[in-house]
C-alpha cells in the first residue's frame, strides 16, 4: 500500500513539474511570437523597492513595500534625471498549506507626468488577489503565480476608468552555496510572466498587455535581510508604436524588522554581563 502511495505521489509530482516547464516554454514561445513587426521604442530605467514583512500568526503575514522608478527619456539621456512613478502597497499573505499561498493588495500608484515617453498624468488605485503555488525541492524551487488585478485609474481627461488585468507567472530560484536560503547563501533567480487584461476604454490597448522577463540574483545578509539586483525586460506590444523597457531592480526585503530593531537595541542597551 505505501508502494503504491508513493508511485501516486511521485506521478502527481511529475505531473506537476511537466505541466510548469511546458508553461515556461509556452510563455518564452508567446513572448517572442508576439514581439510583431511594429516600430519599437526603446528606454532604459531603473527601479527600486523596499520591502517590510511581519509575521502575524503562524498562517497569516502582513507586508508593505514601497518604491520608484527612474527613466532616460528621448531628450534626457540620464536614467536618475527623471522619476516616473512612485508607488506604495500594503498586503496580507494566507499561508493555506506548504504549497499554496493565498493573498491580497491595496495599492496607490503615483504615475506622473512625462509626456516625452507618452506617459500622462495618471495616478492609480490597485485591488490585487493573487494565489501562489509552490514546489520545494532539494536545491531549488519553483513557483507559479496566478493575480487578477482590478485598476481605478485616471485617464488623460482626467476622470477615473476602472481597467482589470491578469497575471501568469512561473518563477525559478536555486540558492548557490547552500540547499536553503538562509545568512551567507547567495541565489539565481529567472521569472517570465504574461499581463492580459479585456478592452480598455483606451485606444490602442490589445488583450495581451505585455511580457515581462526577469533575470538575476540576491544575497541573504542574514535569515531576516536579503537584497537582490534584477535585470528586467520588458515588453509592451501597441497597435503604432511597441515599447521594450530595460530596468535594473534593487530590492530590499526585511522581515520582522522592528522586533528585530528592538532585540537589537535590548541586547546594547542591557548586556549580558561578563561571566566572573
Amino acid at each position: 500500500m505505501k508502494k503504491k502511495t508513493a508511485v501516486i505521489s511521485c506521478r502527481l509530482f511529475n505531473f506537476r513539474l511537466d505541466y510548469l516547464l511546458r508553461s515556461i516554454l509556452l510563455f518564452l514561445l508567446l513572448g517572442f511570437t508576439l514581439k510583431n513587426k511594429a516600430q519599437t521604442a526603446s528606454y532604459t530605467q531603473l527601479g527600486n523597492e523596499f520591502q517590510f514583512v511581519r509575521a502575524i500568526s503562524d498562517k497569516v503575514a502582513g507586508e508593505v513595500y514601497f518604491g520608484s522608478t527612474f527613466s532616460n527619456t528621448p531628450s534626457e539621456d540620464k536614467v536618475l534625471s527623471t522619476n516616473i512613478q512612485r508607488y506604495l502597497s500594503g498586503w496580507v499573505h494566507y499561508y493555506y498549506s506548504p504549497r499554496w499561498k493565498l493573498s491580497s493588495s491595496f495599492a496607490y500608484y503615483y504615475n506622473k507626468d512625462v509626456p516625452d515617453i507618452g506617459q500622462y498624468f495618471s495616478p492609480e488605485w490597485r485591488l490585487s488577489l493573487q494565489g501562489m503555488y509552490y514546489i520545494h525541492k532539494t536545491g531549488y524551487t519553483l513557483i507559479t503565480r496566478m493575480r487578477g488585478e482590478f485598476r481605478l485609474m485616471m485617464n488623460e481627461e482626467g476622470f477615473y476608468e476602472d481597467k482589470y488585468r491578469y497575471r501568469q507567472m512561473i518563477k525559478y530560484t536555486k540558492p548557490i552555496n547552500g540547499k536553503v536560503l538562509r545568512k551567507g547563501i547567495v541565489y539565481f533567480m529567472t521569472s517570465e510572466e504574461l499581463l492580459f487584461k479585456p478592452a480598455a476604454k483606451t485606444s490602442g490597448v490589445p488583450f495581451f498587455d505585455r511580457n515581462r522577463f526577469e533575470i538575476g540574483g540576491g544575497y541573504m545578509v542574514t535569515d531576516d535581510f536579503q537584497l537582490e539586483l534584477t535585470y528586467v525586460n520588458e515588453f509592451v506590444p501597441r497597435d503604432n508604436l511597441n515599447e521594450l523597457y530595460n530596468v535594473v531592480s534593487f530590492t530590499a526585503t526585511f522581515n520582522n524588522p522592528f522586533s528585530n530593531l528592538k532585540r537589537h537595541i535590548s541586547s546594547i542597551v542591557s548586556p549580558k554581563k561578563d561571566k566572573e
